[in-house]
């Protein structure tokens, strides 16, 4: 049996291009990847679905910010 590392996920969504914030108050953080919201980071569902770390994680470029 292979030992975990971790339990639970690594991944900070703050630091993903990915990730926004909804502003909706039932779902406020999104993924645009995955294109979904949810009540919690999404990097959270998304390692309670598949039993993995998010494999589209892209870290957001330092200074760098997206105004859509």
């Amino acid at each position: 049996m292979k030992k975990k590392d971790h339990e639970g996920t690594l991944i900070n969504c703050f630091f993903c291009e990915h990730f926004y914030i909804t502003y909706e108050a039932k779902f406020p953080y999104g993924c645009k990847a995955m294109g979904f919201k949810s009540m919690r980071m999404p990097s959270v569902d998304v390692y309670g679905s598949s039993g993995e770390d998010c494999k589209l994680y892209v870290r957001k470029e330092r200074g760098h910010s997206h105004h859509d």
